[in-house]
């Protein structure tokens, strides 16, 4: 049984599916690995590592060909039309976009596993793709905030004088919220955190943030670990809330989003106009709306005397690390659909496994995504 993993043509993606290292454990499996040729150069695994590692180079067309196929974002149209009926895709999907891109693999017979539909549970902790690059993006996006911040991160002292600490607030302590909270701690600033449930205060405080308590009168905390949309009154009053906090940061990192959703304002441009010139603001949500309205995707603005960061793939400017993650979660994935026949690895699909049954959004010609909910009174 082949495993393809084809070059990722996304425009400013440098990562690739698998690693060299996961190439091997998929052949102690009975598994043959196809890797299209060049695949892995912007993420620096060169074709001979893969080679070395017991992979095949091939084409895009003998990748997209196998059984199972890895990938990183949801294949294009001209993508599906070289994967065959009955072969397996395990990749984000990005399901809330509503393209018709799952819609398309189940009228080609492609079943299809998406990677952000794991859920969050103690066992699919090694499978859980959105953590590992989330933790990878709240660490980039600091390194960035300090690279575009035009003044020192930790107290400075010297012969020629001193410099106080930056100020910096992250708003969001999801995975990668506290990454980016401890990655700012580790290079000296002052950090101060917020985030709408409350459960997640005593972890900022472990990493040795302030947390910023706001009084809004309904708990944030949704289903899986995630936030939930506020009211439109909470909103009102936790911008307000906020713009005061905020305009005292030299450097506010956002990381709120909510599944599905455009992300929540949080950063209003009163808050930004109210900012000391040359502060900077890394809106993680760009993808998905921004945190500030001023946001642009994938742009670098200076408004109202502030720097707006829009980058919106932070995994992909450590394409080594976050290729090794993916590959991994994949790997372990994939581990739950393998079972050993006769001396062959064989692939069944068993849907009394929590983990398969969440994220399976494309099965026998079905479209599975999203799953109806059960409504309790």
């Amino acid at each position: 049984m082949n495993v393809g993993i084809p070059r990722e043509l996304r425009a400013g993606e440098n990562r690739i599916a698998i690693s060299p290292e996961t190439v091997k454990k998929l052949k102690k499996k009975g598994l043959n690995v196809l890797v299209q040729k060049g695949a892995g150069s912007s993420a620096h695994f060169k074709d001979e590592d893969f080679q070395s590692a017991g992979a095949q180079l091939v084409s895009a067309e003998q990748a997209f060909g196998s059984e199972i196929v890895f990938k990183v974002h949801k294949p294009t149209v001209p993508e599906i039309s070289m994967m065959k009926k009955g072969s397996l895709l395990l990749s984000m999907m990005e399901p809330f976009q509503l393209d018709g891109t799952l819609e398309k693999l189940a009228q080609a017979g492609i079943d299809a596993l998406g990677m952000e539909v794991i859920p969050r549970t103690s066992r699919a902790q090694s499978m859980d793709a959105l953590s590992s690059q989330a933790n990878i993006a709240g660490y980039r996006a600091v390194l960035e905030a300090a690279a575009q911040y035009g003044r020192f991160f930790p107290l400075m002292m010297t012969s020629a004088g001193s410099a106080k600490p930056a100020k910096l607030i992250v708003l969001g302590a999801g995975v990668a919220g506290l990454q980016a909270i401890a990655t700012a701690k580790r290079l000296g600033a002052q950090v101060e955190a917020y985030d709408v449930r409350a459960e997640v205060k005593e972890q900022i405080l472990s990493l040795g943030a302030k947390f910023i308590d706001l009084n809004l009168g309904e708990e944030g905390s949704g289903a899986g670990g995630y936030a939930k949309e506020l009211s439109a009154e909470a909103k009102t009053k936790q911008q307000a809330l906020l713009t005061e906090r905020l305009t005292k940061a030299d450097v506010i990192i956002t990381t709120a989003n909510i599944p599905g959703r455009k992300a929540p304002t949080l950063v209003t441009e009163e808050a930004v106009k109210a900012m000391r010139d040359g502060s900077v603001i890394i809106d993680m949500a760009a993808a998905s709306g921004g945190n500030c309205p001023l946001t642009e995707a994938d742009r670098v603005v200076i408004k109202h005397g502030v720097k707006i960061v829009g980058i919106m793939n932070y995994p992909s400017l450590v394409a080594t690390d976050s290729s090794n993650f993916y590959s991994q979660n994949l790997y372990h994935l994939l581990s739950l659909l393998i079972v050993e026949k006769a001396g062959q690895a064989t692939l069944e699909v068993n849907l009394q496994d929590d983990i398969i049954d969440a994220s399976l959004m494309v099965y026998n010609g079905a479209v599975r995504f999203p799953k109806p909910q059960t409504k309790t009174n």
